[in-house]
């Protein structure tokens, strides 16, 4: 077997018997509550690049989808630890603010008709995303698309699901700052139907009280698509938050049940900014990430409270 071992496939090879000598990152216990890793899909920790191509990250999920990190390669893997006794972190950013260039660093995965290694995501009732978020430096970023010196991004990209259809930007569903009604906001956004429309829930306080600069902060957000609910959290606590626009956005209203997102494939993930093929700069982020999680659940508030426990024991 070649390259690092999964915590899933560590498990597996102990079952059976199987002695394993761990590499130092992972003689920790495994992050993931044992009670979530039924429903854990993709897990990027950072300290687990492919073996003998360092441009890509392992994932330590059941899927086995591996990310490229994209225009920085090896050099986004920064020795910064998001809670006790993690590794490394992923830096991500804009690199020419002032040139209509294509250098933004961001990691992601994008294929056309879908990725079918993240099939779990095809018609499912719910998704949780999880992670470390650590801003650190200009954010919203200079639009580099246009010829206004002055023109800012309005939203700058965290990490999510693309849609089946996506192009590279559109999302199933997506953790992301963005502008709503004139105020950038930290929101959970949703699609459940490819074609369909998106739902927004926007936290109530101002983004840059949730995630300061300069600070790790652990976020999540679920998807509850046959309830046609969202939530939002913060260092394993809810967050108040409203939803924008208001009404059945996701048509889940009457029958048939259950509600789920529809029979396709994500077309892949996409951290710190757009298109994960690296055809536009869009969003970029100035910042850090670490141990980012995708569940096919939609988890309740005490598994994320857990989840949040859970990191602050890794020692």
């Amino acid at each position: 077997m070649r390259g690092p071992l999964s915590f899933t496939q560590v498990a597996l090879l102990a079952a059976v018997g199987v002695t394993i000598t761990a590499a130092p990152s992972a003689q920790r216990a495994p992050v993931v509550l044992p009670a979530l890793q039924p429903f854990l899909v993709s897990h990027y920790d950072f300290d687990h690049p492919v073996a003998g191509d360092a441009t890509r990250e392992m994932d330590l999920g059941p899927s086995g989808t591996a990310i490229s990190l994209i225009n920085g390669g090896a050099a986004m893997r920064v020795d910064e630890a998001a809670y006790p006794g993690s590794g490394r972190a992923l830096r991500t950013q804009q690199v020419n603010p002032t040139l209509t260039a294509n250098d933004d660093w961001k990691a992601g995965i994008y294929r056309e008709g879908g990725v079918p290694s993240l099939g779990r995501f095809n018609a499912a009732g719910g998704i949780t995303l999880m992670g470390w978020i650590k801003p650190n430096g200009r954010n919203p970023n200079l639009n580099s698309m246009t010829a206004a010196p002055d023109d800012q991004y309005n939203a700058i990209g965290l990490f999510g699901l693309l849609a089946g259809n996506s192009d590279g930007h559109s999302v199933r569903a997506l953790l992301e700052l963005i502008n709503v009604a004139g105020t950038m906001r930290l929101v959970a956004l949703g699609r459940r139907l490819d074609t369909g429309d998106s739902l927004t829930l926007a936290a109530t306080d101002d983004w840059p009280a949730l995630l300061p600069n300069g600070r790790w902060t652990h976020v999540a957000a679920t998807f509850d698509f046959d309830a046609g609910t969202m939530g939002l959290y913060r260092n394993g606590e809810p967050l108040a938050a409203s939803y924008s626009p208001a009404g059945d956005r996701w048509g889940v209203a009457g029958d048939p049940e259950p509600d789920v997102t529809s029979p396709t494939n994500p077309a892949g993930i996409k951290i710190g900014g757009s298109f994960p093929q690296n055809s536009v700069e869009r969003n970029p982020f100035n910042g850090l990430m670490d141990d980012l999680m995708f569940f096919d659940r939609s988890l309740k508030a005490d598994d994320i409270r857990a989840q949040f426990a859970r990191f602050q024991d890794q020692r």
